[in-house]
């Protein structure tokens, strides 16, 4: 038996085609809008205007010699090995530890320092993976640090 193909047939066809279009377009802004965490700056101009800073920051960093390593205990806490190249470094340490994708509020740690010459955080951080920004401190001399920890 032959069957026509009619323009009812086109408009079904068509109706199915863009309904495949449209809707796996609305499932990737779906997606994508979910996972964003967030803008790196507010303002790309402004930050542009550090730029020369930062670098001359990070030189004087480097210049240091400074080392810091994260790792997450089993309690939670966050254990940081800061050295040079002389050994142990003492300083006073802080942290903002960030969720990577935003999903959970950033968390402010300071730091003890343990017998060994490691720095412990006075507080445990909720589980899952952390961005932490790490800043220590000793006389005049700064130095900025970026590790992960968790999983």
């Amino acid at each position: 038996m032959n069957r026509q193909f009619t323009g009812w047939h086109m408009f079904g066809a068509m109706v199915a085609m863009f309904g495949l279009v449209i809707g796996v377009n609305l499932l990737m802004a779906y997606c994508a809008l979910s996972t964003f965490g967030g803008t790196v700056v507010d303002n790309s101009y402004v930050a542009s205007q550090n730029y020369n800073r930062w670098l001359s920051d990070a030189r004087t960093q480097e210049a240091l010699g400074w080392r810091a390593t994260a790792t997450l205990e089993d309690n939670g806490r966050v254990a940081i090995k800061l050295g040079g190249a002389r050994g142990p470094i003492a300083a006073s340490l802080t942290a903002v530890a960030s969720h990577p994708l935003g999903r959970a509020p950033d968390q402010s740690l300071t730091f003890h320092r343990r017998d060994d010459g490691d720095y412990l955080s006075t507080r445990p951080l909720p589980s899952g993976r952390w961005q932490l920004r790490i800043q220590a401190r000793s006389d005049d001399r700064v130095a900025r640090f970026s590790e992960q920890v968790g999983g």
